[in-house]
This record gives C-alpha cells, structure tokens and sequence, in this order.
C-alpha cells in the first residue's frame, strides 16, 4: 500500500506542475492588442529616447572638442620645445 500511495502522489505532483507550466505559457503569450496606457507609455519611451540621444550626441561633441583643445596645446608646446632646442 506504501508503494501505490508514492506512486499516486507522485502522480498528483506531476499532474500539478504540468498544469501550472501550461498556465504560465498561456499567461506569458498574449496577442491582446496594446492599450492606450501601452501608447502612451511606448511613446514617452520613444521621447525619452530621443532625448538621451541627443545629450549623448551633446557629450560627444564636447568631448572631442576638449581632445582637439588638448592636440592643439600639446602641438603648441611641441613647437615651444623645438624652438628652444635650437
């Protein structure tokens, strides 16, 4: 009776899981069309986007300026030395 009593639960166990695997698939896989909050939310992210491309793009510039600054000083005092040396 031990035997048959592991085997049922056993079975019971497994019948559980297999039912919640298949009901956190059919959770997960939804074709419902996107709500007006999805839209708004979508379209936010999109600025926001933007926006953080822009800064980007902002910090770029800046720091290829600073780099063509520091080239040009360090030319400068390349110059500065040759001259003395002569």
């Amino acid at each position: 009776m031990n035997r048959k009593m592991n085997a049922v639960l056993a079975a019971l166990v497994a019948g559980t899981f297999a039912s919640m695997s298949a009901a956190s698939f059919a959770q997960t896989t939804t074709d419902a069309p996107p709500t007006h909050a999805d839209k708004k939310a979508a379209k936010k992210q999109d600025e926001a986007n933007k926006d953080a491309a822009v800064a980007q793009a902002k910090a770029d510039k800046k720091k290829t300026e600073a780099q063509s600054e520091a080239n040009e000083a360090a030319a400068d005092a390349k110059l500065k030395n040759a001259k003395k040396a002569q």
